[in-house]
């Protein structure tokens, strides 16, 4: 695409003109099982290009707030700064970006293009956060998506490694950065049990009940803080059930299954907390008095617990609620404006198991030079590409690259990508007769 889109925005807007009488082509295909992405610097920003890395070390929250106002919505500029200065510490740890705006009736798209420029600005800190797609615990915390591998992830809660997927086990979170407010998850060793388990611990796409700490006292026989270090003992009482001697900071997981005949003999068990990932065991016991010895060899605080794995821990974790995933931010045109050096490496390996691929084609466009001269036609192609990007944006889409007068765009579903397919189509003014020569190819590899 030649030249800015900010340079002829403002003397070009409106529908397309009627004047570009150049038949256009749309082509649209489904991916499937991708083992890797090959990305590709877009057209230049619309809006927020101008934003620069020079605002992240101001301190003045409301200056940073007026500076977003230039490129979201003043509904959304409110309701972030709302959120800010009102809403609870745990509010403003991993913002499910989703919830945020059907809890205040406000469109998704323009909720993640918000809180891109917010993060951009300063305002928060973007993190993408490896899911387990069983529990929705998070397994791995990364600044940037090039820092996600492609190696299987291992659950200790679940006992099972997952190989990642963008779809659904890569999560966009944005907490508040500690320069605008400071909340308790910026330390999360002062976060008592409960707040660490909702706000670190699992993901922001478990729904927990309000009931969460009174289920997690049900579900509980025993807890304890270790610092550092430190080393300790529980005295517990086995029922005949499944226990999970559970610690969430270092994600270790310890099985002990309870059966069998009754015993007053105490056993012992005896478990070693530092940073070294340990495959999950399971150990068989009677029911009976046990004694578990627990020793930090970490450098962090501890918080081993042991739980019931019954119906309430199953059911705690089993509600889900939509989240704003890796796939989705990919095919999100904001992000791919302003955050186009942090995407996937093409050797990076990640999978994304369905994604959908438009294409299209301005033909006739040498003609259209050679009847209304350069001028004009440079001006009316890009113009072309404003609508097109325009329509893209706007169905959960994003232009990955433009090679001379054809877009590439990607989106989430095919649903999505024939919706722009048919808009951009009807932003021409075309004939029937040119409609008719005008190929479209479904996903599928059905044509009409």
């Amino acid at each position: 695409m030649p030249g800015n889109a900010n340079s002829y925005a403002s003397s070009t807007a409106g529908k397309f003109r009627p004047e570009l009488h150049a038949t256009f082509r749309v082509v649209i295909g489904a991916a499937s099982n991708l083992t890797s992405i090959c990305t590709f610097s877009s057209a230049p920003p619309l809006r927020g290009g101008r934003f620069s890395h020079r605002f992240r070390d101001m301190n003045d929250t409301k200056t940073l707030l007026d500076t977003l106002r230039n490129a979201a919505a003043p509904e959304l500029v409110g309701a972030i700064e709302t959120l800010i200065q009102d809403g609870e510490d745990r509010d403003l740890c991993r913002v499910n970006v989703l919830s945020f705006a059907g809890k205040r009736g406000l469109d998704e798209q323009e909720a993640i293009s918000a809180f891109l420029h917010a993060s951009r600005l300063g305002l928060f800190e973007l993190t993408w956060n490896v899911l387990c797609p069983e529990c929705g615990g998070v397994l791995d915390v990364n600044q940037q998506l090039r820092s996600v591998h492609k190696e299987p992830y291992d659950c200790a809660l679940c006992a099972h490694c997952y190989e990642p997927t963008l779809d659904e086990m890569v999560e966009v979170a944005f907490t508040v950065n500690p320069r605008v407010r400071k909340i308790a998850a910026h330390d999360p060793q002062l976060l008592p049990l409960p707040e660490y388990l909702r706000q670190l611990f699992w993901g922001s796409g478990v729904a927990l009940p309000e009931s969460f700490e009174d289920v997690l006292e049900e579900i509980t026989m025993d807890t304890i803080e270790l610092l550092p270090g430190e080393k300790a003992q529980m005295s517990l009482q086995m029922p005949a059930e499944q226990l999970i001697v559970f610690e969430p900071v270092t994600h270790a997981a310890h099985y002990i299954d309870v059966k069998g005949e009754p015993t007053r003999e105490r056993r012992t068990l005896a478990l070693l907390y530092n940073k070294v990932r340990a495959p999950t065991v399971t150990t068989e016991m009677q029911p009976g008095p046990l004694r578990l010895s627990l020793d930090n060899r970490s450098d962090v605080r501890v918080l081993p617990l042991v739980w019931i794995a019954g119906r309430k821990l199953d059911d705690l974790v089993s509600n889900r609620k939509p989240f704003l995933t890796a796939k989705r931010m990919l095919t999100n045109q904001t992000f791919r404006e302003i955050y186009r050096a942090d995407t996937l490496d093409v050797d990076q390996g990640l999978k994304i198991t369905s994604l959908t691929f438009l294409f299209t084609d301005l033909k006739g466009s040498t003609e259209l030079y050679e009847r209304v001269g350069d001028i004009v036609a440079y001006d009316l192609v890009r113009e072309h590409f404003r609508v097109l990007n325009e329509i893209v944006a706007s169905e959960d889409g994003a232009v990955v690259k433009t090679i001379g007068d054809a877009v590439m765009a990607t989106f989430p579903t095919p649903e999505r990508a024939l919706a722009a397919a048919l808009r951009m189509r009807d932003s021409q003014g075309r004939s029937p007769d040119q409609d008719r020569n005008s190929r479209r190819s479904l996903p599928g590899g059905h044509a009409q």
